[in-house]
C-alpha cells in the first residue's frame, strides 16, 4: 500500500513539480537517445521508477473495484496523470480514461496502449500486506499490474516527449470482465473521434510464463465469447404423473445435450469452438417438476463466420427441442466479445522489437486460448497486437491461475511490463517501421 509520503511523491501538483531526474541526468538521457541508444535510455528510466510502479500496483491491488464501478481507481489514475502533466479525457464508456503523450510532429504516427482496470468478484485468499480490503472483490486477473505498467510507461514516455516524434495514447479501460465490454462502450462513446491510433498494443499477465519473458502470436489468439441465457417454460406438477404435465427438467436437459451435438456434429471441424453450461436451476423437489427452468452458458468460437452460423443453429435447436417436449423457451443470446485477432505485420514487428529489448531467449510463442478478451473490439478496427507478460517468479512459485483466489504476480514482472510498453511505443513511432 502506498504511504502518504509515496503518494505525495507520485501525485504532483501543477504548481510545484518534483522531477525524478536531475538536470544533468536529463542531459545524459537526451544524449543517449540522440545517439540511438534507446534501450539504455529505457533501462535507466525503468530502474529509476521501479519502486514507484510497485507501490502503484500494491495500491491498486489493495483497492480493487468490479467492472463499471472503477471510480476510485480512475480517480487514482487521474491524480497521477495530473501530477505528470499528462492531458487526458475521463468518463469514456463509464470510468474510462484516454490520456496522451505528444512529442514533436504529434500526428506523424500515433500508437495506442491499452490497460484494463476492473477486478473480479472473488474473495482474496492471499496472505499479503496489500491484500484486498474490499470484501469479495479481488484483482484476480492482473488488471492491477496492467494499469501500473501503463502508468510507468507513461512516466517514461512523458520524460522523453521533447525528443521523440509522434503521439502515444494511454487507454485505461473499464469493464473488461463484463459484457458488453468496456472496450466496446469506449468505442461507442467516441474515444477515437478526435484522434485515432495507427496501431494498438496490449499486454496481459500469464502465470505459465516466467518473469522477464513475453510471448507473441499472430492471427486469432483468443476466442469470441457469447453468453446464453434460457428460461424453459411448461406445465409443472407431480413427479409421479409426468403424463399430465410438460417435463421442463427433461426438456432443459435435452437442450443441453442437443447443443453439445451441434459442437460435435454440426461445427466445421477445422474451427475451434466450445459450448458450456455452468448454471442449471430447477427449483422443484424430489416429486415436484417446476413450471420453469433457468440455464446459462457460454459459447466460444475462433472464426467469425462460423460463430454467426452456429449461433443461429443454437437458437433454432433450443426452440425445436423445447417444443418437442411441449415446452417453450425464452432465449437471450446477445452479441458478446469478438475474437482477438493479432495483425500479422504489427505482431511480427513487435516480436522482433521484444527480442531487441529482452533477448531471443526471453521471447516465446503465445499459446492460443478459448478464453476471451474485449480487446477484440479494438483489434477489429485497428491493426493490433495482444501479447503475454510472464509473472511467475521466485516470490509466487505456487501462484494460482487467473480468476482464482490465490492469483498473485511476482512484482519483478512489473519492470519488464513497463519497459515493453515504452520500448514498443518508441520503436513503432519510427515512421520507417511498416504497420500496414
Amino acid at each position: 500500500m502506498l504511504t502518504k509520503k509515496e503518494i505525495a511523491f507520485i501525485i504532483l501538483t501543477k504548481k510545484q513539480r518534483i522531477y525524478w531526474l536531475s538536470n544533468q541526468e536529463y542531459i545524459s538521457l537526451q544524449k543517449l537517445f540522440l545517439n540511438k541508444e534507446m534501450k539504455e535510455t529505457i533501462e535507466m528510466l525503468a530502474n529509476r521508477i521501479e519502486s514507484i510502479v510497485i507501490n502503484i500496483y500494491k495500491h491498486l491491488h489493495q483497492h480493487p473495484e468490479p467492472s463499471f464501478a472503477e471510480k476510485e481507481t480512475a480517480d487514482f489514475i487521474e491524480e497521477i496523470l495530473q501530477g505528470e502533466n499528462i492531458p487526458y479525457r475521463k468518463n469514456i464508456g463509464g470510468y474510462g480514461i484516454l490520456a496522451r503523450v505528444e512529442g514533436k510532429n504529434p500526428t506523424s504516427r500515433i500508437i495506442g496502449l491499452r490497460a484494463d482496470m476492473d477486478a473480479l468478484l472473488i474473495e482474496e485468499a492471499n496472505n499479503v500486506p496489500f491484500r484486498s480490503v474490499n470484501p469479495h472483490v479481488m484483482h484476480a486477473c492482473g488488471h492491477d499490474a496492467h494499469t501500473a505498467c501503463l502508468l510507468g510507461a507513461a512516466m517514461i514516455l512523458n520524460r522523453m516527449r521533447e525528443i521523440i516524434e509522434g503521439t502515444v495514447l494511454l487507454i485505461f479501460q473499464p469493464g473488461e470482465e463484463k459484457a458488453p465490454g468496456g472496450a466496446n462502450l469506449m468505442l461507442q462513446d467516441g474515444i477515437f473521434d478526435d484522434i485515432k491510433p495507427d496501431i494498438m498494443i496490449a499486454q496481459h499477465t500469464n502465470t505459465d510464463i516466467a518473469c522477464g519473458d513475453v510471448a507473441f502470436g499472430s492471427g486469432c489468439v483468443m476466442a469470441s465469447a457469447d453468453e446464453i441465457h434460457l428460461t424453459v417454460r411448461g406445465k409443472g406438477g407431480h413427479g409421479a404423473m409426468p403424463h399430465r404435465i410438460n417435463d421442463t427438467v427433461l426438456a432443459a436437459s435435452q437442450i443441453v445435450v442437443s447443443l453439445q451435438q451441434i459442437i460435435s456434429r454440426r461445427r466445421n471441424p477445422f474451427v475451434p469452438a466450445v459450448l458450456t453450461f455452468g448454471r442449471f436451476i430447477a427449483d422443484g423437489a424430489t416429486n415436484i417438476i417446476p413450471d420453469q427452468i433457468s440455464l446459462s452458458g457460454t459459447f466460444r468460437c475462433m472464426d467469425e463466420k462460423e460463430r454467426i452460423r452456429l449461433k443461429e443453429l443454437i437458437r433454432n435447436t433450443i426452440k425445436a427441442t423445447a417444443e418437442a417436449y411441449g415446452c417453450s423457451c425464452d432465449i437471450h443470446l446477445p452479441n458478446g466479445y469478438p475474437a482477438v485477432i493479432n495483425d500479422p505485420i504489427v505482431t511480427e514487428s513487435a516480436r522482433k522489437f521484444a527480442e531487441e529489448l529482452l533477448g531471443d531467449n526471453h521471447v516465446g510463442k503465445m499459446e492460443k486460448r478459448m478464453t476471451s478478451e474485449d480487446f477484440g473490439f479494438f483489434a477489429e478496427r485497428i491493426p493490433s497486437t495482444f501479447y503475454r507478460l510472464g509473472v511467475k517468479g521466485p516470490s509466487n512459485p505456487e501462484c494460482g491461475e487467473q480468476h482464482t483466489a490465490h492469483f498473485l504476480i511476482d512484482e519483478s514482472a512489473l519492470k519488464t511490463g513497463v519497459k515493453m510498453l515504452a520500448w514498443l511505443s518508441l520503436r513503432f513511432l519510427d515512421k520507417n517501421i511498416r504497420i500496414r
